[in-house]
């Protein structure tokens, strides 16, 4: 199960992890691609060890959007979260997302750093971008 460093991105380490069970606390202020689903379960992993932003799979949205339960989850803590289209990347396989993802659904905390439709690689750039402006007070 692959759990790694992919990128650094102006000083922000971003992983890829199969399954948002692995996340720990040494990634607390990470980008977190993950390969899980994201349902509610998942959004209670993230919440434990706080990513500055995390991807999970939209797993074809579901019943009452129970693919994607995560990302109310996380907006009531703050936590910047995103789906990947599951016709873009693989169910499970966070490299699949990083390298091929697009994204499907974004939390309020996301919106204005990322949109639909952006590649999980260039919505990273940008939230990233858009966090570094933020602390420099532009």
């Amino acid at each position: 199960m692959r759990n790694e460093i992919v990128a650094e991105i102006g000083g922000c380490p971003v992983l890829v992890m199969d399954s948002i069970s692995l996340i720990a606390p040494r990634n607390t202020g990470t980008v977190v691609i993950s390969g899980s689903h994201g349902g509610a379960i998942s959004g209670a992993f993230a919440a434990k060890h706080p990513p500055v932003l995390v991807f999970f799979n939209d797993a074809g949205i579901g019943k009452n959007d129970a693919g994607v339960a995560s990302l109310a989850m996380l907006e009531r803590d703050g936590i910047p979260a995103a789906a990947v289209s599951h016709v873009t990347a693989r169910i499970g396989d966070a490299l699949d997302a990083w390298l091929n993802g697009v994204v499907s659904r974004i939390n309020g905390p996301a919106a204005g750093k990322i949109t639909i439709g952006q590649p999980v690689r260039d919505a990273v750039e940008s939230f990233i971008s858009a966090k570094l402006l933020e602390k420099a007070g532009a």
